[in-house]
């Protein structure tokens, strides 16, 4: 009988980079030949969560880590189909007892993935080692520590990716068994409105921020035009594990002993941990995917309406500032934070639709879908969890403050272009011959407003105020602060 050659295998999910990847790093120190794995699953293929601007991203970091490993004569093993289905083809010509993989915090059919993998790993004699990613702690069941654990977490230094000579799986190793597997066409379209994918276009975002762009990211961060250059960008690689966040996180604490815009870095900075503990906090309640943190919320019932969320969807409300985000959205993935803010709130507070109905619409859209993100930002501006401040914003009054010559609205808007700018705010105040006089007719060119901003924000304000002081949504409001506050915080307050 002839025995299997033994391999370590590397799981690659959401963590589609070398350098600073706990996996990989503890997969080679196990000091076997090592193959990197990397699955397009079936069951996220499929998902409404995911759409094809995810898939080409990935497919394009995966080609560019490709591009990496070649001076390591390897490359990554790239299959279509589930990961059990993967290492049992995997085992019909190698021997594994180990399989490295980071711990994600992915959506409810990725959790129930990992439950069914980790039975499978158990009845197979495998063991499955996953590790810690942007340190996110598992098995939490409260914040007492988790300050320490973070810390702690971003005090080592990025790890390097230093594999022993031809510990890797080599290209000629790897295409042998290409030929057990279908293997999906990593191949995309050159141009797009899209950023690309992989590690090299991350480091270049990151690389401009710092050496320029930084400088104004505290004064454009709710700038919808300006935030596409003053921000850094560099959410779809952190994302998707291009970069990772203490690399980030590092090169910002390193470049602000020296900076002259100390502060602006330090925001910056500020929001990496924010991401973290976003993350974290949909790691302690997975249930946050369909039904609200807080379980006073879910008696509040909405009438849903398609027509309202297609105008949504389209840009197509009548309120110039929600068009002309969507339709950028739609275009390009990406939308700063406050303009991401104010289309959830004009959703489920002027719309009064259920925040459910949103989640896959901009999942798809949003190049940069992190579960741990989406879901809890999703419940805050909706203004269902008892804990946040009830943030209903005014489409108007944010383009008036923030896109003041509405260039950011006539670039996603046309039909406004030739209007005035105040107009173009508010194309509903024309008068009968103001219209004539610009050739525009408003509810031909351009729709009427679907929805009149004061009712409906006094309606979802008065509702809201309402159900806070709900005994249900006190005593989760209660429980939701022990779980996700450090106890000598709340002693404090």
């Amino acid at each position: 009988m002839t025995t299997k050659p033994p391999i370590t295998v590397v799981w690659l999910k959401r963590d589609l980079r070398l350098h600073d990847n706990e996996a990989i790093y503890n997969a080679l120190k196990a000091n076997k030949p090592t193959l990197l794995l990397y699955c397009f699953e079936p069951l996220l293929m499929n998902d409404p969560h995911y759409s094809e601007r995810h898939w080409n991203f990935i497919k394009e970091s995966i080609v560019d880590l490709n591009k990496e490993l070649e001076a390591y004569n390897s490359k990554i093993l790239t299959v279509q189909c589930d990961i059990i289905a993967a290492i049992n083809q995997l085992q019909t010509l190698y021997s594994i007892s180990d399989i490295y993989s980071h711990q994600e915090t992915g959506i409810l059919v990725t959790f129930e993935r990992d439950k069914n993998f980790k039975r499978y790993c158990k009845n197979n004699l495998i063991t499955w080692h996953e590790n810690i990613n942007n340190g996110v702690q598992r098995g939490l069941k409260n914040r007492d520590n988790w300050n320490e654990l973070v810390d702690a977490f971003y005090a080592v230094e990025p790890l390097k990716f230093t594999p022993k000579n031809n510990q890797l799986l080599t290209i000629e190793a790897i295409k042998d068994l290409e030929t057990l597997f279908k293997i999906p066409n990593l191949n995309t379209q050159q141009f797009t409105p899209f950023q690309k994918g992989g590690r090299t276009t991350g480091k270049r975002y990151l690389s401009t921020f710092f050496e320029e762009r930084h400088r104004d990211y505290m004064l454009h961060i709710s700038k919808p035009e300006l935030a596409r250059t003053s921000c850094s960008r560099i959410s779809p690689y952190i994302a998707w594990g291009n970069l990772s966040v203490r690399e980030v996180y590092h090169q910002a604490y390193h470049l602000k002993e020296t900076s002259k815009y100390k502060k602006a870095l330090e925001a910056f900075m500020s929001r990496l941990r924010w991401q973290t503990h976003f993350i974290q906090k949909f790691e302690m309640e997975h249930t946050m995917e369909e039904a609200s943190l807080n379980k006073g919320f879910h008696k509040l019932k909405k009438s849903i309406s398609k027509d309202y969320q297609q105008a949504w969807k389209t840009g197509q409300t009548g309120y110039p500032m929600v068009d002309a985000c969507m339709r950028c959205l739609n275009e390009t993935g990406y939308l700063n934070f406050r303009m991401r803010a104010l289309v959830v709130s004009f959703f489920t507070h002027n719309l009064w639709q259920p925040w459910q109905e949103a989640t896959t619409h901009l999942s798809q859209m949003f190049l940069d879908f992190e579960p741990g993100i989406h879901f809890p930002q999703l419940q805050m501006q909706a203004g269902e969890t008892g804990i946040n401040m009830l943030r209903i914003y005014n489409p108007v009054k944010n383009s008036l403050e923030h896109d003041p010559n509405a260039t950011f609205i006539k670039k996603w808007v046309p039909e406004l272009e030739k209007l005035d700018t105040p107009f173009a705010h508010q194309p509903n105040l024309m008068t009968e011959m103001e219209q004539q006089f610009y050739g525009f007719n408003l509810g031909k060119d351009y729709p009427k407003p679907i929805v009149d901003l004061e009712t409906t924000r006094k309606k979802a304000g008065d509702t809201l105020w309402t159900l806070r002081k709900d005994k249900t949504v006190l005593e989760e409001s209660k429980r939701i602060l022990r779980k996700h506050t450090r106890n000598k915080r709340l002693s404090k307050s």
